[in-house]
């Protein structure tokens, strides 16, 4: 049996965009308003823009800055579309041993800095139903 995911909160959905200032556009429509800073994460090699959608869950626009970042390559292979859903935790690194003992596979052996300078990890599609799945600690309180 899986260890709860005690705690654990929708922090945001991600979606893979070929252009943000014009999936913001589109997006917007619908009466979302996103922040207007925009944030290069190098490690990840995106550009990523955030809008509230409730106290906790956010949309995660990416768009790739390089043709060999990871969102680069899903956006040949899938086209753009969701690519991930988050979940805030408490200790991302106790969480990662907890599933990792319990048979989980993530794609990185340790977890790293990723956008809002949060301490973050992805558990790998396969362990998942095929969903990507996102792990980030966040300074903030659950």
């Amino acid at each position: 049996m899986l260890p709860e995911l005690e705690n654990c909160i929708l922090d945001h959905i991600a979606i893979a965009v070929e252009n943000i200032e014009d999936s913001v556009e589109t997006f917007s429509k619908l009466g979302l308003k996103f922040d207007s800073k925009r944030e290069i994460v190098e490690s990840q090699k995106v550009k990523t823009a955030f809008c509230p959608i409730d106290e906790n869950a956010k949309i995660e626009l990416l768009e790739p800055t390089s043709e060999d970042s990871t969102i680069a390559k899903f956006i040949a292979k899938k086209g753009a579309g969701l690519h991930h859903l988050c979940f805030t935790v408490k200790d991302v690194t106790k969480k990662q041993a907890e599933l990792e003992s319990s048979g989980i596979k993530f794609i990185y052996e340790k977890p790293f800095h990723g956008a809002h300078n949060c301490l973050v990890n992805f558990i790998h599609p396969k362990s998942m139903n095929g969903i990507l799945i996102e792990l980030s600690q966040t300074t903030k309180g659950l």
